[in-house]
């Protein structure tokens, strides 16, 4: 097998593909290379035998000793979101990177839609698909749904207190758990695909914000009731709740978003690559209604 190497290693999502790629997929530690700005963090994957190098989107030099000699790279996209560009000019670097050496196939992960989403940080991963088309390298790119995570953000706060303040209307979002995320990726970079590839990850089905306080407050066993807002209040509200300003923004374009039906997708993606069915959104809220409910 030729190496692999994913960027971001010693990230949540990162981290659970070389663990399946380890664990699920079989492939030899010596063919894996983790990489990340601190390569002190992968110390636990160096002692299993996975090399471990020093990546950084800003820095050219690390880059290009970093992609050399490797045959597949999983480009992780970065958390990069404070400042306006940053991220697709980072994403940029690593696949001009990629082109000088000469990688057989570039692996992304994406969104759901990004040429036709309101979620603010949406241009990012439209303009880096588009730079991966034009690198003229063979690429697949990975679309990951909102991860059932994300949820433990804000769900225990309504939970608390009773109330979902939302202008997400009946729009849906098909949450999929980050580790299926991770277990579709890591069956994608060793699959063999004869052309480029596009797969986007999501869970057998799209649950509404009412549908998700309905299963939350039976699995708790704490009433929620949905608060229907529409965009300029809900904003108001959040800034009166002290969400921090520059927050503001990305979250009402998540409710946007949701609202128009942009998360709502359903594949078979996840299926077709591993096999399996993905988590079920039923069973995430109820194996973790004790941290839901803060307990």
């Amino acid at each position: 097998m030729s190496k692999i190497l994913i960027t971001g290693a010693s990230g949540q999502l990162g981290s659970l593909v070389i663990k399946h790629l380890l664990e699920t997929e079989n492939i030899a530690a010596g063919d894996i290379v983790a990489g990340s700005r601190d390569p002190s963090k992968l110390s636990d994957l160096a002692e299993l035998g996975v090399e471990t190098r020093a990546i950084d989107f800003d820095q050219s030099e690390t880059l290009d000793a970093g992609f050399a000699d490797i045959d597949r790279l999983l480009i992780i996209s970065t958390d990069v979101l404070d400042v306006p560009g940053k991220r697709l000019a980072q994403h940029k670097a690593a696949i001009s990177a990629a082109i000088a050496a000469n990688v057989s196939r570039i692996f992304y992960t994406s969104m759901p839609r990004p040429d036709d989403s309101a979620i603010s940080f949406a241009p990012d991963h439209a303009g880096s698909e588009q730079a991966i088309r034009e690198s003229g390298l063979a690429y697949t790119i990975l679309r990951d749904s909102w991860y059932m995570e994300n949820l433990f953000m804000t769900l225990p706060q309504t939970i608390a207190s009773g109330q979902w303040f939302t202008s997400a209307a009946e729009g849906a979002t098909a949450y999929i758990a980050r580790e299926d995320c991770a277990r579709g990726i890591a069956a994608a970079l060793v699959k063999q695909d004869d052309n480029n590839a596009l797969y986007t990850l999501t869970g057998s089905k799209a649950f509404s914000n009412p549908e998700i306080a309905s299963l939350a407050s039976a699995a708790t066993g704490k009433p929620i009731d949905i608060i229907a807002l529409d965009d300029e209040a809900l904003a108001k509200g959040l800034t009166q709740a002290g969400v921090p300003e520059g927050l503001i923004p990305f979250l009402i374009s998540v409710e946007k978003a949701t609202r128009a039906g942009h998360l709502a997708d359903v594949t078979s993606d996840f299926e077709h690559l591993t096999g399996r069915q993905p988590v079920a959104f039923e069973d995430f809220i109820n194996n973790n209604a004790t941290a839901l409910r803060g307990a």
